[in-house]
């Protein structure tokens, strides 16, 4: 029996001492191995034991915002604040001569304390002068200081792209910085647009704060003294300079949202640099639910069935490769199928070249497209390169570090042909040339074939990002300009697209003519394009389009308007001729 309780108690002590071995291992892990990432969620347990005993207050999230090409901010901006502390309810403290210099009474800064379990910012009309003379106050828990604030104004959504917390994707990003230099995986990253594109140049390195220790019941710890906490590294968070305008941007919202639209949007480039000044998505996005719905989409930088739009690269085609001239003529009174118009007000009777153009006749360019293939079948590939409606267009390259980078990740490619094969049969050559069948073009690709053709031919890659900037505002790197590696148009082939552009606002029967008699006069041309979608009532939805450029006398825009998926709605004409006369005013008013 003796021998039975013994061997018992051996094995209890056994257990004891497994169950006290896998204690005090786990406490080995928990204090000393994994400490900046525990368990599989990757918790840094040093945070969160400081956080848990630490009041602080952010004042820069560390992440690298975004500002327009005059330098104004586009996403965060700092801001002049008044930071107050808990702790100073029942202290002794200079509440006087600070509300003497807030302007504002003592009593209102004791009732914003007196419930207060968080610090207070006060954003009062600060100068720089009052600043400095708060700080002179030298009292723990007042601090005056620039603090960074989100914008309330939400500007280019859709460019700038969204942030989000997502440790998956952080993982297979960053798993270096998470092994080797402690980040969070909790930490935002970039889920879209510029957001996305930059983050790994503009990820925070962490982020400044003024905090203090408190106690279980939220006073202080060891004593009222506040720390300031920042990265090491003055140099940073960068700064990405866009080539956005706000001024034109936050006009091209607000033109879209006056009229309506509901599917579609808005390209502006900078002519002489090819830099977009602005771009629109429609619909917004969904702040409920951003990665879902057509809101989620950036329709500017997907393509879309251009209609005659398209009719600019085959008469480039046409005039490059001199199978027409303005002499020849074309019975108009017939379709692409060479049969008689039902419609007779779609008759226009045998015209030549320029008034095709100018009327958007779809049995001249069907003519001419299948001439083109009869000499070259690959000659509508050819000239929509040249004129950047193949593949895409955004600026690529190398940036300090990154091999190959791409500035418009989300840029999808332009599209002539789905099949090969198609290039032998007239009908699809045909259906082709005037926008239809598989051509399909991005609104921003439609913009800088404009910008090229007013620039004169000469094609260059579209940028969207001009500089990174380091936090003292000098220049880490500049986006050079980069010409697209195709053949250039002939001057005498770009001349004649200038005169049929501009033929189209300007002649009696021209499509563009709502275009005619703005304070910038404009070039350019229109389309409507079959979507294959019908309603549920039987209508098909078209695509309308204007694209142009202004002022003709010296062209320094670029500027496509679009409509998607619609089917009585046109405010195409009207958004263009506002966007032209208000930036004419703006730049009016600037002078």
């Amino acid at each position: 029996m003796q021998r039975l309780i013994k061997g018992r108690i051996n094995k209890l002590g056994i257990c004891v001492i497994l169950l006290l071995s896998l204690l005090v291992g786990r406490l080995v892990q928990v204090q000393l191995i994994s400490t900046e990432s525990f368990t599989d969620q990757h918790i840094n347990l040093i945070e969160a034991s400081v956080k848990q005993r630490t009041q602080s207050l952010v004042i820069d999230e560390g992440r690298g915002r975004f500002i327009d090409r005059n330098g104004l901010p586009l996403t965060h901006d700092y801001f002049p604040s008044v930071i107050l502390f808990p702790f100073l309810n029942g202290l002794d403290w200079p509440k006087e001569e600070l509300a003497g210099i807030l302007q504002m009474n003592a009593s209102e800064i004791d009732r914003l304390l007196v419930d207060a379990d968080k610090p207070v910012v006060l954003s009062e009309s600060l100068t720089d002068e009052k600043m400095e003379q708060i700080n002179e106050l030298d009292y723990p828990g007042i601090v005056a200081l620039y603090r960074q604030f989100e914008l309330d104004e939400k500007i280019a959504e859709h460019v700038i792209g969204l942030t989000g917390e997502d440790v998956d994707t952080f993982m297979k990003r960053y798993a270096d910085k998470v092994e080797k230099e402690n980040y969070s995986p909790h930490t935002p990253i970039g889920v879209s647009g510029l957001e996305e594109a930059f983050d790994e140049i503009i990820l925070p390195e962490g982020s400044t704060k003024l905090l203090y220790h408190v106690d279980r019941f939220g006073g202080p710890l060891f004593g009222i003294d506040v720390r300031y906490m920042s990265p090491s590294n003055p140099y940073y968070p960068l700064t990405v300079q866009t080539t956005l305008d706000r001024n034109i941007q936050q006009l091209a919202e607000k033109t879209l949202n006056e009229y309506q639209v509901k599917k579609g949007g808005l390209v502006v480039i900078d002519i002489e640099t090819n830099e977009v000044i602005a771009m629109v998505s429609k619909p917004s996005l969904d702040h409920e639910n951003p990665s879902k719905g057509a809101g989620a989409h950036n329709f500017m930088l997907e393509p879309h069935f251009p209609g005659s739009v398209f009719k600019t690269v085959v008469t480039a085609a046409a005039i490059e490769e001199n199978v027409v001239d303005n002499e020849m003529v074309f019975n108009c009174d017939l379709d692409i199928r060479g049969n008689l118009l039902e419609d007779e007000k779609k008759r226009m009777g045998t015209i030549n070249l320029e008034t095709s153009f100018s009327q958007s006749c779809n049995y001249t360019f069907g003519e001419i497209g299948k001439q083109l293939a009869q000499k070259d079948n690959d000659a509508l590939d050819k000239y929509a390169a040249m004129l950047g409606l193949k593949g895409t267009v955004g600026w690529k390259g190398d940036m300090f570090g990154f091999d190959d980078f791409v500035q418009i990740p989300s840029e999808k490619e332009n599209v002539v042909w789905d099949n090969d094969e198609d290039k032998g049969v007239p009908l699809a050559v045909a259906q082709t040339s005037i926008g239809q069948k598989d051509v399909k073009v991005t609104p921003l690709a439609v913009a800088n074939m404009m910008a090229t053709i007013a620039r004169g031919g000469e094609s260059k890659e579209v940028k969207l990002v001009s500089d990174i900037l380091y936090k003292n505002g000098t220049t880490l790197f500049t986006f050079p300009e980069h010409e697209r590696d195709v053949d250039k148009l002939s001057s005498y082939t770009v001349m004649q697209l200038q005169h049929l552009l501009r033929e189209v606002v300007e002649g009696d029967t021209g499509t563009g003519w709502r275009m005619k008699g703005l304070s910038y006069e404009v070039a350019g041309k229109s389309g409507t394009a079959q979507t294959g979608k019908f309603t549920e009532d039987g209508p098909e939805l078209l695509n309308r389009w204007f694209a142009g450029y202004f002022p003709i006398q010296s062209p320094k825009y670029a500027m496509v308007m679009v409509e998607l998926d619609v089917v009585d709605e046109n405010n195409v004409s009207s958004v263009y001729s506002k966007m032209v006369q208000e930036i004419y005013n703006l730049e009016n008013q600037e002078r």
